[in-house]
């Protein structure tokens, strides 16, 4: 089966086409790419992109056609826990969510039905990045407020990375030899955006991101955790200032950007190397913040297996690795320096033998988890949940 995994953004499309044996998890790429400048002169709009991709597939695939296509869809809000294979009724069920994602969930609407066009036939499913998450227990996601702000506008934590943090679990937990249903760990998501999620017994029990992917981490452009009344405190002094721009400045321009100066970790890292104060801040504010929660979320799971790194920085950054592991100490974390050190693409312990908990480097493959799941659902023909 050729399976067209598709990740839509406002002004981009990224691809990537597996063939998956049977029984196979996720395959092997044959090509990947991405569309961009999507609503300019170059490409109108995701329709255009599609067709463009389809001419491109023909010459990248030889000749062969797809036999399904699986969709990364930010958010599920409370309807999807599960992938689902897409309908109309379904689509029109993710376009209601719009609000609880504008930036994300119309590219998705826009991709899923600009893919109908283009291959009438052609079976989609939907991957949610907060399925994973729907596992918390009412007392995690909840928030304090009045009754109608759920009721009326669903503000309550949904998180996000869902599909990478289900995916790491797994692989964890195969490398340790744990049945997963019995594995308890903390997954720290460490990219531009990074999450952090307490996994008990295999599911997800809570999770640094809430509402939106603002909340939790100090991350690249992002405030992570802000006490609330900041936000009208703002807008109470600054006259000039809208809902709207203050949602651009806290998404946008705050994290390791606002502090020292760029959004990049090998940037800041960099920079803090060289003598640069705020760099070696923003280092010690993103590490505090994680240890913090890897600490928490230890007590939340009654007492993690392992501690996971995963995503870009994860996987790559041996250097903040070892500053958040440093002041987890009084957990019994202890780090082999030889094995921290290397990068690689593999599965990997880095914890010293006498650690009281496992830490692991485990590359995350989300496009891999899409494919896997797209397969599995159009071979089984299920309408998902």
């Amino acid at each position: 089966m050729l399976v067209l995994v598709v990740n839509c953004g406002s002004s981009s499309l990224k691809y990537q086409v597996r063939e998956l044996e049977a029984d196979a998890d996720g395959g092997t790429v044959l090509t990947s790419g991405v569309i961009e400048n999507i609503g300019s002169s170059q490409v109108e709009d995701h329709t255009q992109a599609l067709e463009l991709l389809a001419r491109r597939l023909e010459d990248e695939l030889d000749g062969r056609t797809v036999d399904a296509a699986g969709h990364r869809v930010v958010h599920g809000g409370e309807r999807f826990s599960a992938p689902v294979l897409a309908t109309n009724e379904i689509i029109r069920d993710i376009e209601r969510l719009v609000p609880l994602a504008p930036l994300h969930n119309p590219a998705a609407v826009l991709g899923l039905r600009a893919v109908q066009r283009t291959w009438p036939q052609l079976p989609q499913v939907c991957v949610f990045d907060t399925a994973f998450h729907r596992t918390m227990p009412e007392h995690v996601w909840r928030y304090a407020v009045p009754e109608g702000f759920y009721e009326r506008w669903g503000i309550r934590r949904y998180g996000f990375h869902g599909t990478s943090h289900d995916w790491v679990t797994e692989q964890a937990a195969q490398f340790l030899g744990v049945p997963r249903e019995r594995f308890s760990c903390v997954v720290a998501h460490l990219g531009n955006g990074a999450s952090v999620t307490a996994v008990k017994d295999g599911a997800s029990y809570d999770t640094s991101m809430g509402y939106t992917p603002l909340a939790g981490l100090v991350m690249g452009t992002r405030t992570g955790d802000l006490d609330p009344s900041v936000v009208t405190a703002v807008l109470r002094r600054d006259g000039q200032m809208t809902p709207e721009r203050l949602d651009d400045v806290l998404n946008k321009e705050s994290g390791l950007r606002a502090i020292a100066g760029s959004h990049d970790m090998r940037a800041v890292r960099e920079a803090a190397e060289r003598g640069d104060e705020r760099a070696g801040l923003a280092l010690e504010m993103a590490a505090y913040r994680l240890a913090k929660y890897v600490g928490g979320y230890h007590v939340a799971v009654d007492g993690a297996q392992a501690l996971v790194f995963t995503a870009g920085i994860g996987e790559n950054d041996a250097a903040f690795r070892k500053q958040v592991c440093d002041r987890l100490g009084a957990l019994g974390i202890r780090l082999d320096d030889d094995a921290n050190a290397p990068r690689s693409r593999e599965i990997r312990r880095i914890s010293a033998p006498d650690s009281a908990i496992e830490v692991l480097v485990v590359p995350t493959d989300e496009e891999q988890a899409i494919a896997a799941a797209t397969a599995a659902l159009v071979a089984g023909g299920r309408p998902g949940a």
